[in-house]
């Protein structure tokens, strides 16, 4: 790596994938990976899904559709609405158009490449300029423990609509994986990467990545920066907030910094929160 500066940013999909394109419009290609939590992953009507990383890409190529922040902008949903006319299962919508983006990923997939490689097809036929790539080519997955069961995150987040209330997250099969090869690289090289920790939910987002084996311990050599996801008591997207009450933790900046603790060296906060900066500082940060 001969870039000046390198920056890796650790990212879940809609609100991590805002602050990954603000970094990609101040860094060149050579200074920017992106790393996607892909403990979001699963299997639907014969595909492969990888929510983050689509949302990543979508977003870097300047498609994502800027209402609902997922997907593409100018979507239709026929192949859903017929297939809901047919009785199938279409509580997860897949527009007509991103249907493509799974079906040519099973393809490249089938024909043996990895899932780094398959993602780096995609996103260049996009036109994304900056590296963007799986925390790990084994998958992930993500487990969330409720009062009405266990779920996989697709399952709580969409079939549920994140209603049950939340009592653990667990990753399956974490402890197989590996970190991607591209990050590998990045830890590896000169001169030596920054981290920034994108204001994602840090339960069901951040800690998948963190959960690879050795990898938050490489990152906790680096000089680490989080973005609170928490701003003045509320998430800026998704359940994070709920999350917090619903494990008794308090929904604060400050709590979120507890959570970083021993990992991040600074702390991004809201001026909502500055009345925290001092709690936070307390920590090391």
């Amino acid at each position: 790596m001969s870039a000046a500066r390198r920056i890796i940013a650790i990212s879940g999909g809609v609100g991590g994938a805002k602050l990954a394109q603000g970094l990609a419009a101040e860094l060149d290609p050579g200074e920017l990976l992106v790393v996607a939590n892909t403990g979001d992953d699963f299997e639907h009507l014969g595909l492969r899904i990888c929510p983050d990383l689509d949302t990543l890409m979508y977003t870097l190529a300047g498609l994502a559709d800027p209402a609902r922040g997922w997907g593409l902008a100018g979507e239709s949903w026929h192949c859903m609405e017929a297939l809901g006319a047919l009785g199938g299962p279409d509580w997860f919508r897949l527009g007509d158009r991103d249907l493509a983006t799974h079906l040519q990923r099973g393809a490249l997939l089938r024909a043996g490449l990895s899932l780094s490689e398959a993602t780096a097809r995609l996103a260049t036929a996009l036109g994304v300029r900056h590296a963007i790539v799986p925390m790990s080519d084994a998958p992930v997955r993500t487990l969330v423990d409720t009062d009405r069961g266990t779920f996989t995150f697709q399952e709580y987040f969409v079939r549920e609509r994140c209603e049950p209330p939340v009592r653990g997250v667990r990753f399956d099969n974490a402890a197989a994986a590996r970190p991607a090869p591209a990050l590998r690289d990045w830890l590896a090289g000169s001169p030596q990467p920054v981290v920034v920790i994108c204001p994602s939910n840090p339960w069901l987002s951040v800690d998948p990545v963190l959960a690879v084996p050795g990898l938050r311990e490489r990152l906790a050599a680096l000089p680490v920066v989080a973005v609170s996801p928490i701003v003045g008591g509320r998430a800026l997207k998704g359940p994070a907030a709920k999350m917090m009450a619903e494990l008794g933790l308090p929904v604060s900046a400050l709590e979120v910094a507890r959570h970083y603790r021993g990992l991040a060296r600074a702390f991004v906060i809201d001026r909502a929160d500055e009345d925290q900066a001092g709690a936070i500082g307390a920590l090391g940060m």
